[in-house]
């Protein structure tokens, strides 16, 4: 045939190679047009599966990085937006819980810190939002503008006897950049109704009376999570009184972040604990306004192996007690006196 068109041997040569090359082409497409189909017809949970390995999550961790995360969500891992987004509008992620510590919490004055007291009420609250006894829970927030929100509600799953819940590192921003999908809010839509039962663990809560009774303990730290003004004595969120627990050691909780919301090296953050004073052979209880800032850090505290509990009523339920009883020491520079 190719002789009749009066081709020499590299043209036939040339054009053979076009006809193989247009077929390898052609394959070629109708291979990514199969791949795409798929994806579409896969669940999020699997579009988040990377060819990258994380590091196996050990029994005491409770902060996880986006890899971990995306790992977990593959695994099923429910998916917690503590941002209060159905309230704000936010964006969040596919296939999220978007809920509020509030949700959780006593709705009065002076008592907003602490969580209900009805565990039947907590145990309906969580199977709702599909919270499940043995199946991992991924809590994320914003950490440049937020209040340590995801911090929050992984105390108190933990507090409630849920072992597997974990805030990730850099939060939101931090999963969007890892890869996960992005979408506006809507409507809360749940994949199930979970199965988990409240059974309290008090190793990470202290009450108000078992603090007092404390406050001489020497082997005890008590950190402050809020901003210096409430140190100081400022009060500019619902306390009745100013100032800060006697003997409370003064650490902002974001001063363990960098500039992109993202935690600082944990020898960095044990360098700073130690020139404190603070060593993983003390007993740690942490406080801010309504708990939230302080289970946050009560979270990085435990991740880092320390002995810590959240002090959830805080400055709201001290403030409001008997000064006599219940004492608060001010930096009176700060508040011009």
């Amino acid at each position: 045939m190719f002789n009749s068109l009066n081709l020499n041997a590299s043209k036939i040569m040339l054009l053979l190679g076009l006809i193989i090359l247009g077929l390898i082409s052609t394959l070629a497409i109708a291979n990514s047009i199969k791949t795409i189909n798929r994806v579409k017809t896969k669940s999020i949970e699997s579009q988040f599966i990377t060819n990258k390995h994380p590091e196996k999550i050990l029994n005491n961790q409770w902060i996880i990085s986006p890899i971990q995360a995306q790992e977990l969500v593959a695994q099923g891992a429910t998916i917690l937006d503590a941002r209060s987004c159905q309230i704000f509008n936010y964006q969040t992620l596919s296939n999220t819980t978007c809920i509020s510590w509030q949700e959780f919490s006593q709705s009065q004055l002076p008592f907003k810190g602490n969580l209900l007291t009805d565990d039947k009420i907590l145990t309906e609250k969580l199977q709702a939002i599909g919270i499940f006894n043995n199946q991992s829970v991924v809590v994320f927030s914003d950490t440049i503008n937020g209040w340590g929100e995801d911090g929050r509600i992984v105390w108190m799953l933990r507090s409630l006897g849920h072992q597997k819940a974990f805030l990730v590192d850099g939060g939101f921003a931090a999963l969007i950049k890892a890869g996960f999908p992005r979408v506006n809010f809507a409507k809360n839509s749940y994949k199930s109704r979970g199965d988990f039962v409240v059974k309290r663990n008090e190793n990470w809560q202290i009450t108000k009376k078992e603090l007092k009774e404390n406050l001489d303990n020497d082997n005890l730290v008590i950190i402050d999570s809020r901003e210096p003004r409430e140190y100081a004595g400022k009060t500019p969120y619902g306390e009745q009184r100013g100032g800060h627990i006697p003997g409370a050691i003064h650490i902002y909780f974001k001063d363990w972040l960098d500039d992109n919301g993202m935690l600082l090296s944990r020898d960095k953050i044990l360098e700073m604990l130690a020139k404190k004073g603070i060593t993983r052979d003390k007993n740690v209880v942490t406080y801010c306004t309504g708990g939230v800032r302080s289970a946050w850090s009560n979270s990085v505290l435990a991740d880092l192996g320390f002995e810590v509990k959240n002090y959830s009523g805080s400055m709201w339920e001290w403030s409001a007690s008997d000064a006599d009883i219940y004492p608060l020491d001010q930096l009176n520079y700060w508040l011009g006196k």
